[in-house]
């Protein structure tokens, strides 16, 4: 049967939308649960990367670089395909009928724990030493200095790249349909090969409308978070400039004062 040659229809990109949103439900729980774990797992490989022995940075160094060395969709058939053979050759069990979705999430918190490691790693060595040791000096306890002092600076400093690197798996994560997981974008291929090929462009510029008002608000919840962490700066340059103006409209040095 020959493939459907009909003129372009914009109006079906509606319909079709929401046959996809059905199937978004899929597309967030890969997303976020990947990024979770991802998030946990790229805190530990940062605090060996600071903290750990020689090998033990050796080890997670060699791991970050295969990671961010071999594409998604490659380790994803990796995963999907090996990892059951890996079980079965260990332990002598079965995953082959463990949901497909497993399979991603495995994958994409692999590789966001990779990538986000080294943004942590930076993040927190960016914070100024003396902060943390002028803390201690004060009495603070060692982990409470880490934890009210060091982490909050270098959240902040870690923001624009963590929120960056969610978007990137969001996108990334619709490469799950190729091992079968039906997510929005594996619903989409459905509805193209139920109409013969048909409607191709439409399902494939709904699915671009979706992710795009997706990472719109995830770019404006980021950039929110961020002008909430960087309030306490914010205030201080204000305070600062009030400061100026009162002191210029006192007379400054006239008056013997010191800014």
């Amino acid at each position: 049967m020959c493939m459907d040659t009909r003129a372009f229809d914009f109006m079906v990109i509606g319909g079709i939308i929401g046959d996809l949103l059905a199937y978004l439900d899929v597309t967030l729980l890969v997303a976020l649960t990947s990024i979770a774990f991802g998030s946990l797992l790229g805190m530990v490989l940062a605090g060996i990367k600071m903290a750990g022995s020689s090998w033990g940075r050796g080890l997670v160094n060699i791991y970050t670089y295969i990671m961010r060395c071999t594409p998604s969709i490659v380790l994803l058939f990796i995963v999907f395909y090996g990892l059951p053979v890996l079980v079965r050759g260990l332990f002598n069990y079965s995953i082959n009928d463990m949901h497909r979705a497993v399979f991603a999430i495995i994958t994409f918190a692999l590789l966001f724990g990779a990538y986000i490691s080294e943004v942590f790693r930076a993040a927190y060595q960016a914070v100024p030493k003396g902060q943390y040791e002028a803390a201690v000096s004060i009495g603070i306890a060692p982990w409470q200095a880490v934890y009210h002092v060091i982490l909050p600076q270098a959240a902040r400093i870690a923001l624009p790249n963590f929120g960056n690197s969610v978007i990137n798996l969001l996108k990334e994560g619709s490469l799950a349909y190729t091992i079968g997981l039906i997510d929005m974008l594996g619903r989409g291929n459905m509805i193209i090969a139920q109409h013969y090929g048909a409607y191709g462009i439409e399902t494939y510029l709904a699915c671009i409308l979706i992710y795009w008002l997706m990472t719109l608000l995830l770019e404006a919840a980021f950039n929110k978070l961020e002008l909430h962490l960087s309030k306490g700066t914010a205030v201080k340059v204000k305070k600062s400039t009030a400061s100026w103006f009162s002191w210029h409209w006192r007379g400054g040095e006239k008056h013997g004062l010191e800014y």
